[in-house]
């Protein structure tokens, strides 16, 4: 009686399973049937060529009232302003000179108010959208001719070398085969022959440390007890267990009653005073870095994962989370690298795959003052020398990525950004202050001594995250 009742509510569920999900097509018009990809989808690079940086030249700032009076004192008479006949040709207030700062009234507009001005005061010709260019002039390394404005992106504007007798046109015009430049008269836009560089506009100051925030939650406050606290800290992060699986291996072997949801809370606490003593902590490092991104879901939704490593001292230097695989968030990362230098390295150099994101931040960084060499290891087999050379630290990051994914594939993703995040920056921490290494003889990468002479894991938790806020008051006592 009762296996022919099982079986036919089974069917029954079945059924209604079915009609729900032809509903849901209807209403959404996408096929509920399919099953949900649980690997992310690999999404080739953009096809993007990166040029070398061009020639900057840094215009002489001058003071017009300085000029002003050099000129009196040379013609023993002033300089006067611009006289308007007839009220044509109006400069508007607004403008000034980008070289020199003389006002409108000193500006001619020197094309009949099609935007161009010439400074009466130190000659200087400019154009009303592109003033501010003034200040620096981009040049083509390759002729030495300056760029041209194209376009204008989201984040940054793209300059082009015009200059047909340019050895770079030349050279990639000569190198096309009688196909290609059949193609090339049909569809230009196909082929990249001249020189580009692209400027950026993103709103970030490079080494911009923040002042560490004060945590919302005092763990002072928590239900559990410091060694509790480490306990469940040991089996989430160091052995990978999910909230859930924790949750019940407190209650069967600790008795320790304690929901999941309890212990995300608990991790986002801790998360919150970890993160800034882990991204400040004076570390020493080698001269090895390398980066590479790993996938992650949050939200149902695939995000990545940025990590930048020391390879020598096997310390995790960087580990923003982006929804996307973009420029501004490999400006971070490496940004969260440099901040952790006393003095950055003139031979600094890092190891990355074949993204060109890397070399657009390398870009950013030098329109800043800030220079390194970005290494690219293309591909899975070494086909150039620069490859095989530097195979080693790719590997190195790659079984980086495979260490966290250990750790990472029990939780089956996250349900926010904040999870996420704490998520990751414990797993920092725990690599970084509390994870033997077998390429270091076993030792942790950072060997502070407080951590080290405390005889179990629990323990070095509950000092870690009290390093961590003593850390956090002393800085906002400083």
């Amino acid at each position: 009686m009762y296996p022919q009742l099982l079986t036919y509510l089974m069917e029954l569920i079945k059924y209604q399973d079915q009609v729900i999900r032809t509903l849901l097509t209807l209403l959404i018009g996408k096929g509920m049937f399919e099953k949900p990809e649980e690997t992310p989808v690999n999404k080739p690079y953009r096809k993007l060529q990166v040029d070398d940086l061009p020639i900057i030249e840094t215009l002489q700032k001058l003071d017009y009232k300085v000029l002003l009076a050099e000129y009196l004192e040379k013609n023993r008479k002033e300089l006067k302003p611009v006289q308007r006949r007839n009220g044509k040709a109006n400069v508007p207030k607004s403008i000034n000179c980008p070289r020199c700062g003389a006002p409108s009234d000193y500006l001619y507009a020197n094309n009949g108010g099609k935007g161009q001005f010439q400074c009466k005061v130190c000659s200087c010709l400019f154009n009303d959208k592109s003033r501010y260019s003034k200040e620096a002039i981009l040049k083509c390394p390759h002729c030495s001719k300056t760029l041209e404005k194209v376009k204008e992106r989201k984040d940054f504007d793209v300059f082009k070398c015009k200059n047909n007798d340019c050895p770079y046109y030349q050279k990639k015009l000569n190198g096309m085969s009688s196909k290609e430049k059949s193609q090339f008269k049909k569809d230009p836009q196909a082929f990249k022959l001249r020189y580009i560089f692209r400027q950026f506009r993103i709103d970030f100051q490079p080494l911009s440390k923040s002042s560490p925030k004060k945590p919302k939650v005092d763990l002072a406050r928590l239900y559990v007890s410091p060694h509790t606290l480490g306990l469940i800290l040991t089996y989430h992060v160091n052995y990978g267990l999910s909230a859930r699986k924790t949750a019940a291996l407190m209650k069967d072997v600790h008795g320790v009653s304690i929901s999941h949801q309890s212990i995300l809370n608990y991790e986002n606490a801790v998360a919150l005073i970890l993160k800034p003593y882990v991204d400040y902590y004076p570390y020493e490092l080698s001269d090895q870095f390398c980066g590479d991104e790993t996938y992650i879901r949050v939200n149902g939704r695939w995000h990545y994962l940025f990590f930048f490593f020391d390879a020598v001292k096997k310390i995790i230097l960087s580990y923003p989370v982006s929804p996307n695989r973009d420029t501004a968030t490999a400006i971070r990362a490496i940004d969260d690298v440099l901040m952790k230098f006393k003095e950055i390295p003139e031979d600094l150099s890092f190891v990355v795959d074949g993204n060109p994101i890397y070399l657009l931040a390398q870009h950013f960084f030098a329109q800043h003052g800030f220079h390194f060499d970005i290494t690219q290891v293309i591909g899975l087999t070494n086909e150039d020398p620069v490859s095989k050379e530097h195979r080693p630290l790719k590997q190195v990051i790659e079984r980086l990525n495979r260490t966290f994914k250990g750790n990472y594939r029990s939780t089956h993703g996250f349900g926010s950004e904040e999870g996420s995040v704490s998520f990751v920056t414990l797993f920092v921490a725990y690599f970084n202050f509390l994870r033997p290494h077998a390429a270091l003889e076993g030792k942790v990468p950072v060997l502070n001594p407080e951590l080290l002479q405390l005889p179990n894991m629990p323990a070095r938790w509950s000092k870690l995250i009290g390093l961590a806020q003593d850390w956090i008051i002393e800085q906002q006592s400083a």
